[in-house]
């Protein structure tokens, strides 16, 4: 138990040793959190919500230095914010992937919860595959393959750095959802190209097609014939939207859209960023025990 016990501390301690530098407390005029330095050029990523509708503040690191920023921009609808600092900031943390995390694997969390600087927590991955629903005005969306961990998360978190056994940030801490749970955003494929978006262009701009669903088996012959297990059954078509222009109708089961497979929400989701906005989309769908083939044309969601 001794040796067991050594080893992990050795891991976690190793883990704080490398991700702490590169996490900084952020405080605005109306409240605070955390942030990690992702890029060599003095760019940190924290949550949406932890800036507001700020523009600025102040970021101070473990080592005590301080630094003012800029927020470059938010997006509310993935809980991510980027900031710009105006000086001399540690060295960017090393990304990893979250889309490798296992249920089970070792997790370290490096935040500044109730503005203790540099406090590091440790746990597990408890869960992958999370959604986590959030609003912008009257837009909906739900934060896909949120991670769920036992690390101790306390107010002050929100921004910092989970990180793996190797010192990758695999997330950004972003709630307390209660007692000896918590969530971060995934870093990924999708979340990246969110960052990028937001480094370059201040804001993420995305398609809406209207349509409500739930995930739904395929027919055991349509199954077979396509190879595909699942589809997504349309619940509610919105009157007057791009999939109700598009002909669109309840009952109808998506299987692919831009002909790629969906069978949830997400899988739709994870293409309507601005590239398709205005452009034909093609959806086949099974309708009647027939397959479909209408074209909607994604409009941008304004929230």
């Amino acid at each position: 138990m001794d040796d067991a016990m050594d080893a992990y501390s050795r891991a976690v301690s190793t883990v704080a040793k490398t991700v702490t530098p590169h996490v900084a407390g952020v405080q605005l005029a109306r409240g605070s959190g955390s942030a990690v330095v992702f890029a060599d050029d003095g760019h940190l990523l924290t949550n949406a919500h932890v800036v507001g509708d700020h523009r600025q503040g102040l970021a101070t690191f473990a080592d005590g230095s301080e630094v003012p920023f800029d927020v470059v921009g938010a997006d509310p609808l993935s809980d991510l914010a980027v900031l710009r600092a105006r000086g001399e900031t540690p060295p960017a943390a090393r990304l990893g992937d979250a889309d490798e995390l296992v249920v089970g694997q070792l997790v370290v969390a490096v935040g500044n919860p109730l503005g203790f600087s540099g406090t590091v927590t440790a746990g597990v991955v408890s869960a992958l595959g999370r959604a986590l629903p959030v609003r912008q005005g009257r837009a909906t969306r739900v934060i896909e393959d949120v991670i769920q961990t036992d690390a101790a998360l306390n107010p002050g978190n929100s921004g910092g750095a989970l990180a793996d056994s190797a010192g990758r940030v695999v997330g950004v801490n972003t709630a307390v959802a209660g007692f000896g749970l918590g969530l971060a955003v995934p870093i990924n494929a999708t979340t990246r190209r969110i960052i990028d978006t937001l480094v370059v262009e201040g804001r993420v701009r995305r398609a809406y097609l209207g349509v409500v669903g739930v995930p739904a088996p395929l027919p055991d012959d349509v199954a077979e014939r396509t190879g595909q297990d699942a589809g997504l059954r349309v619940h509610e078509v919105v009157p007057g939207g791009p999939a109700d222009r598009a002909g669109l109708k309840k009952g109808d089961l998506v299987l692919t859209v831009g002909r790629t497979r969906v069978s949830d929400a997400q899988g739709i989701q994870r293409q309507l960023f601005a590239e398709v906005i205005g452009t034909a989309l093609p959806i086949t769908v099974l309708r009647n025990g027939a397959m479909v083939d209408v074209y909607a044309t994604p409009a941008e969601l304004v929230g």
